[in-house]
């Protein structure tokens, strides 16, 4: 997640770290083989029908910026713009998808195109740190971090897919947040819908998606790499792979909040309590989770319509303050239910990419500490996988991605 930019006692930008397990998606474009894809028609998602996955409902430009304009726009975030070339059109385009059930539903992402005239254009999925506040995702905050990242890489030459994952943006309901199959389907509807818009437009998107993300988005990125990678959609297929101080031990970093030997960590705690607890039921009332009196409102901070701010002015600093004690030792000591979803979600690099890994974090990391994408690192060392971890520096969470995206675009510009 990323509390972007809170003044006072949680002054520093986070990510709160959750993300999606495997995921086997229906619908649109589903299970289909290599051969298969290379004889459809150019055309097709220009021809979708209205209701399938990935189709385009609306396009509502949100950025027209020349070259100088991105580069001051990067500075202002922080991100090094050298290798900023063209300028940059970019739409919120709300398109179909499906819920964590399988029920038709919406979702909203950004799409960046480089205005350089190209007909053909790599394409980068970018997957975002979470959002407790649905109006901070890059399609309709302007000074998100996201947006600024999908601005460098389009100014680089590249079409940027930006999802906003369900329930935030302009998604109906809540977001089911770290749901394995709400998670990759809403992220690769998005790329099918990126594409119909580039397509609409006279632009092509080549079929090798190049996939990166920050914190929620680290395992995310790896979610989508695979499911990409077992064909799940007729035409786009993996072409790397870059995630940025990714949870990927998320049981040990619950169990570290639960433990306060992370930054924020009450905060992060209660997003995870309360979302998990409206998908898969943790507890059976807030009391049981819940200290009083938070236990009467800390539920109704997470609704989506709530800033990060006004729920971390309305929470104790530490978990041993605000979660009872029972409910902290199932957390350090996962069983059931619990300890099934958690596993899922430590694999999430326990594959073998057929492209390599680039994985980037920072030493000075208090919020999601380096050992997670050590963890990763082994995992995808044991099935044999093309990896790399690089140390961006002593930095903060926050400032991780600001340092580690600009090399990620150096990377996905000379990619084969």
């Amino acid at each position: 997640m990323t509390f972007t930019r809170i003044r006072g006692r949680l002054s520093a930008s986070t990510a709160l770290a959750l993300t999606c397990a495997g995921a086997v998606l229906a619908g649109a474009g589903a299970g289909c083989a290599d051969n298969e894809s290379s004889s459809l028609p150019a055309a097709l998602a220009a021809h979708q029908q209205p209701t399938e996955r990935g189709s385009v409902i609306s396009a509502t430009p949100v950025v027209d910026m020349d070259a100088k304009e991105v580069t001051a726009r990067l500075e202002k975030t922080g991100i090094q713009a050298a290798q900023v070339r063209y300028g940059v059109r970019a739409h919120r385009v709300v398109y179909r998808t499906v819920d964590m059930k399988g029920r038709p539903t919406t979702a909203s992402e950004l799409v960046a195109i480089p205005k350089n005239g190209e007909p053909g254009l790599r394409v980068v999925s970018w997957l975002h740190g979470t959002e407790v506040y649905r109006g901070e995702v890059a399609s309709v905050n302007d000074e998100s971090t996201d947006r600024a990242t999908a601005l460098l890489f389009a100014s680089t030459g590249l079409a940027v897919s930006a999802p906003d994952y369900l329930g935030l943006g302009e998604g109906p309901g809540s977001h089911p947040y770290g749901d394995p199959e709400a998670t990759v389907t809403a992220s690769v509807d998005a790329l099918r819908a990126a594409r119909t818009f580039a397509q609409r437009n006279g632009r092509s998107l080549d079929r090798r998606v190049l996939i990166s993300g920050f914190s929620q988005g680290g395992p995310a990125t790896m979610m989508v790499g695979r499911a990409l990678q077992q064909g799940t959609d007729r035409y786009f297929r993996l072409g790397a792979l870059a995630p940025i101080a990714g949870p990927f031990d998320l049981s040990g970093f619950e169990a570290a909040a639960a433990d306060d030997k992370i930054a924020r960590s009450s905060l992060y705690l209660a997003y995870f309590a309360t979302a998990w607890n409206r998908m898969y039921g943790l507890y059976d009332t807030p009391g049981q989770a819940f200290r009083a009196p938070f236990d009467k409102t800390v539920e109704t901070l997470f609704d989506g319509d709530h800033k990060a701010s006004e729920i971390a002015a309305a929470l104790p600093m530490t978990s041993k303050e605000l979660f009872t004690d029972e409910f902290l030792q199932r957390v350090r000591n996962p069983t059931g239910k619990l300890r099934h979803r958690l596993q899922a979600l430590d694999t999430t690099c326990d594959w073998r990419p057929e492209v390599p890994v680039h994985l980037f974090h920072a030493k000075g990391d208090k919020d999601v500490s380096v050992t997670n994408s050590q963890y990763c690192q082994r995992q995808l060392t044991a099935n044999e996988a093309d990896q790399e971890l690089s140390d961006v520096g002593d930095f903060d969470h926050g400032t991780t991605v600001l340092k580690a995206v600009p090399q990620v675009v150096r990377e996905f510009n000379t990619a084969r």
